[in-house]
């Protein structure tokens, strides 16, 4: 029985078939073009019920160079713009000459872009991965990842490799995640990109890559080996014990609103690959001016072709999906029984891949925190802001804090659920890093040139006194002391947490809180200004939670029943005594003890937001309390502003 043809260019006996779906065209040619971007070729694609175009050219090789156009109606009340003047860049492409450019002509109706659009190269694929089980599991510290801006100003990497994949095999940065003892590097989106179109007039540029184009190739200025260059900085993460795990945008394209550019889904099928209204216009649940349409199947078989890739290619551990609730959503609104997660998680390649819905968009009842169910883990923001809340000295924030410290099982404690699916975080790339969190009361994003208008306003942020950079020297270390306390506070929770790259060393932006558009010295990290200090603590905290046999569980914490099980916890009051109700809601209450685990082999953490010592009573024991952590000033003294913690051991150890 013959094998349909499948979405992409693959290589045949006698040359390649190139097949692409296009609903609603009337006919689809494939081009091909030599190294000077000359057109030699065109040809005809047949059609098939399925609307696949698809068809063999003989002779053509490996490295050949390609792109489609189609033909079809420009009926924009019905979602059709079709445009056979746009050379469109094909889905199912796993390898570009070039990145994507902004250029105007680009969207403009009848303006040949041949010229300006990056073609796509056809490639033999590696040899098949069939990775065992991923070691990383929840529980774990996940570590956000610019590839960029973390790689491109380190000294021991190779210049040639600064900025791009392969500077993650480098020892240096293997050395410098080990000592985080990071479970899993999360690269945010590596797909390649386009800029916003009001960019470049700005002299701009996207350094995020949350605005893709192609779903499986890798975008040139990362990856110029292509599939190849990710492959070779997984091994050696893996190598070294660290996981890999892809931020992934499902949601929208690069190809924007209506006046956006003409690049390829929107050339082959505008009506059947975004989501639209009645009256034929996009549907903005993004706030990117598009919306794919993750209940059709064109989009599906994209989507869940794009994370095989990456699993079968690069062996590639979890996928972090960007504004998840679009890829469960219909005309009806969100369902966490949506086809489209469905198929994700019954996928024989994917069904045991990690799996993280940022659980959020900005569509009708698009705050789904807590509502995809397992195996998803899920981006927990009231965790993000409680823990900044109680820092910050917020009152009535202790119950609160307890809550994100013992998992939010308010959040997650469905259906009798016993762990929970919680990512953890105080930073991310969205909004101010922890730098900035201690430094800037407000956000001060002018150099997007929104006027400061963009970025959330609600950061819960804080500055000891002074707004930005200062040298006195009492608010310099207010700030260390809080950015301690808060690095501690996360490494304390039950859940799986999530460190952003450059916070465990002092990076900051200036204030700017949606640094999207600066790559710069903004969103650079800067390895030779590191606070040692604070990497220190970092370091240290991470080692302790590595070693835990109570922090990296994932069982919602409960109160002391006389038990044995392990996920036990008793909050303590700074003399040793039950938190009592009253002691909960006083907003006075400044410090209390967090004590896990049973008798002889528990670990006390202290939490001090007093701005003066707080001596704790730790509790009696058979053995003796270790301090497991640094910045005591003795035994059970917590300075002001502080998370210090106590390990017991049993009498017999020293």
């Amino acid at each position: 029985m013959d094998v349909p043809p499948k979405p992409g260019a693959e290589l045949t006996a006698d040359g390649v078939r190139f097949s692409v779906r296009a609903p609603a065209a009337t006919s689809v040619a494939v081009c091909l073009f030599d190294e000077a971007d000359t057109e030699i070729a065109r040809h005809d694609l047949a059609a098939s019920d399925d609307a696949l175009f698809s068809g063999v050219v003989p002779g053509i090789k490996p490295g050949a160079r390609y792109g489609f156009r189609a033909e079809g109606p420009w009926q924009p009340e019905q979602g059709h713009l079709f445009d056979s003047s746009k050379l469109l860049v094909d889905p199912f492409a796993i390898r570009l000459d070039r990145p994507f450019a902004h250029d105007p002509r680009l969207g403009i109706f009848g303006e040949d872009t041949r010229a300006i659009v990056p073609k796509a190269i056809v490639e033999t694929p590696l040899p098949t991965l069939n990775p065992g089980r991923p070691a990383v599991r929840p529980g774990g510290l996940i570590y956000e990842l610019p590839v960029r801006a973390f790689t491109l100003l380190h000294p021991e990497v190779p210049e040639q490799d600064r900025g791009k994949l392969r500077a993650l095999a480098h020892p240096a940065i293997i050395a410098h995640l080990q000592s985080l003892h990071v479970s899993a590097v999360e690269l945010m989106p590596i797909a390649a990109w386009i800029d916003e179109r009001h960019l470049p007039s700005l002299g701009l540029s996207n350094a995020w890559g949350y605005n893709p184009v192609t779903m499986l190739a890798l975008d040139p200025r990362l990856a110029p080996g292509g599939i190849a260059d990710l492959r070779f900085a997984a091994d050696a993460l893996h190598a070294a014990g660290i996981g890999v795990i892809l931020d992934v945008v499902f949601n929208h394209t690069g190809e924007s609103d209506l006046e956006g550019p003409t690049l390829s889904l929107r050339g082959f099928g505008n009506a059947a690959y975004y989501r639209h209204a009645s009256d034929g216009t996009l549907i903005n649940d993004t706030g990117c001016g598009n919306t794919l349409a993750c209940d059709r199947p064109e989009v599906q078989e994209l989507v869940l072709a794009t994370m095989r890739h990456f699993v079968t290619q690069a062996g590639i551990d979890g996928f972090r999906f960007d504004l998840a609730p679009i890829l469960g959503r219909d005309a009806n609104g969100f369902s966490a029984e949506a086809n489209m997660l469905q198929l994700i998680v019954d996928d024989p390649v994917l069904h045991d891949r990690l799996l993280i819905a940022e659980p959020w968009d900005i569509g009708p009842g698009g705050y789904q925190l807590g509502n995809f169910g397992p195996p998803w883990l899920e981006w927990n923001d009231q965790a993000r802001d409680d823990i900044r809340r109680y820092w910050r000295g917020d009152e009535g924030m202790t119950g609160a804090l307890a809550t994100r410290l013992s998992g939010s099982s308010d959040i997650f404690h469905h259906n009798g659920a016993r762990r929970t699916r919680s990512v953890n975080f105080i930073a991310a790339h969205d909004g101010f890093p922890l730098g900035d969190l201690v430094a800037f009361e407000t956000k001060h994003n002018e150099a997007n040139g929104e006027n400061n208008g963009d970025g959330h306003n609600a950061n819960y942020s804080w500055n000891d006194g002074v707004e930005g950079d200062t040298r006195d020297p009492a608010i310099l270390a207010s700030r260390e002391a809080d950015a301690q306390a808060l690095i501690a506070t996360l490494f304390a929770t039950r859940g799986t947490i999530l460190l952003t790259a450059g916070d465990e060393f002092g990076h900051t932006q200036g204030g700017n809180n949606n640094a999207y558009a600066q790559d710069n010295a903004v969103t650079w990290r800067d390895w030779q200004g590191l606070n040692h200090q604070r990497l220190a603590f970092t370091r240290a905290w991470a080692a302790f939670r590595q070693a835990s046999t109570q922090l990296t569980r994932t069982g919602f914490l409960k109160d002391p029943d006389g038990s044995d099980n392990p996920d036990q916890v008793a909050w303590l009051t700074p003399d040793g005594r039950m938190m009592t109700p009253d002691e909960w809601e006083d907003p006075q209450t400044h410090a209390l003890m967090m004590v896990l685990g049973l008798e002889g082999n528990r670990t006390a953490i202290l939490f001090n937001r007093a701005r003066h010592p707080v001596s704790f009573r730790l509790p009696d024991t058979a053995g003796r309390w270790n301090q497991a952590t640094p910045a005591a000033l003795g035994e059970g003294t917590v300075p002001p502003r502080a998370v210090i913690s106590w390990q017991e051991t049993t009498g017999h150890e020293r």
